[in-house]
């Protein structure tokens, strides 16, 4: 199997979890190993976690013979558990490279492209709720609200009550029928910016993974997990994601809240870590990836 991904700021995200080779990382978004092999290069051990079966079986062609390097099919929300059957008690940094990978979205038959006409599917796991699920199944006001929270699409309402409407006829079962739903929906020159299923695709590829939920929970758990002077990397892709992010390691650097008028502390909260600028990819990396252009990188450091 061919699993092509361009790793988004690569050398950033690597750099980023500090490594030295007595440290125990996790790459919870392993997918075809970019950043795990190189990683595997300096750490004590490195955990290679994916949800996508297509993704263990690549992960362990390419980094299977490795001695310091586990790889586990699992999602990265279950941090605590894949820890615990390895009986790991902490760890040194952790890596989570988010969204669809572009072998998911090359890959047709996934059904994550609007360039592609495919079965509506969009999971990750390729188990569990899918895309047609969604599409065929939930009530107009659940689609709008769902096409509006997580696409930040203003004609939700339209696109919803239309694939309401369609569905009536015939189940929607491909990539393209909804993208025709889609279109119709839309002013022409609300079209001319960006192709007009994109914020829709995104919304319900989060609904069918979870993807927000999962991420709250998992740096939750992911800080209970780090050592010391662990780190956090995430690299995001819209601002949903990296809204959630900012808000969380804001929180842990987050020291006394008490009034201001109080002339000494008396909560005793102290920041819990350190957060870093973020990082954006540079000219040169999106002239070789255009698909980097929205990414973006952020680092927490836990005390």
């Amino acid at each position: 199997m061919e699993f092509v991904h361009k790793s988004v700021l690569f050398d950033e995200s690597v750099k980023a979890l500090d490594l030295d080779s007595n440290k125990i990382i996790m790459d919870g978004t392993a997918g075809g190993g970019g950043h795990s092999g190189e990683i595997a290069k300096t750490a004590k051990r490195l955990i290679a976690v994916d949800q996508d079966p297509d993704a263990i079986a690549v992960l362990n062609e390419r980094l299977g013979s490795m001695d310091n390097v586990t790889i586990v099919h699992n999602n990265f929300s279950n941090i605590k558990n894949i820890l615990s059957e390895l009986n790991i008690d902490k760890i040194d940094g952790l890596l989570l490279d988010l969204g669809v990978s572009s072998f998911q979205l090359d890959t047709a038959d996934r059904g994550f492209s609007f360039h592609k006409d495919a079965p509506l599917d969009m999971r990750m796991s390729k188990s569990g709720l899918s895309a047609g699920d969604v599409v065929n199944t939930y009530s107009e006001q659940e689609l709008a609200n769902i096409i509006y929270k997580y696409g930040e699409e203003k004609f939700s309402r339209r696109i919803a009550a239309n694939i309401v409407k369609a569905r009536m006829d015939k189940p929607i079962e491909t990539t393209f029928e909804l993208v025709d739903i889609i279109k119709m929906s839309m002013p022409q020159k609300a079209m001319r910016d960006s192709h007009p299923a994109r914020r829709t695709f995104q919304a319900i590829r989060i609904e069918v993974n979870g993807e927000l939920d999962v991420l709250k929970s998992t740096l939750n758990d992911a800080f209970d997990c780090l050592n010391s002077k662990g780190r956090i990397a995430v690299i995001t892709f819209h601002s949903l994601e990296d809204r959630i992010v900012k808000e969380q390691f804001n929180e842990w650097c987050r020291g006394c809240t008490c009034p201001k008028e109080f002339p000494v502390c008396v909560c005793g909260n102290k920041p819990k870590g350190k957060a870093f600028k973020a990082i954006s990819p540079s000219n040169e990396e999106l002239e070789v990836n255009p698909r980097a252009r929205s990414s973006r990188l952020r680092i927490f450091e836990k005390f």
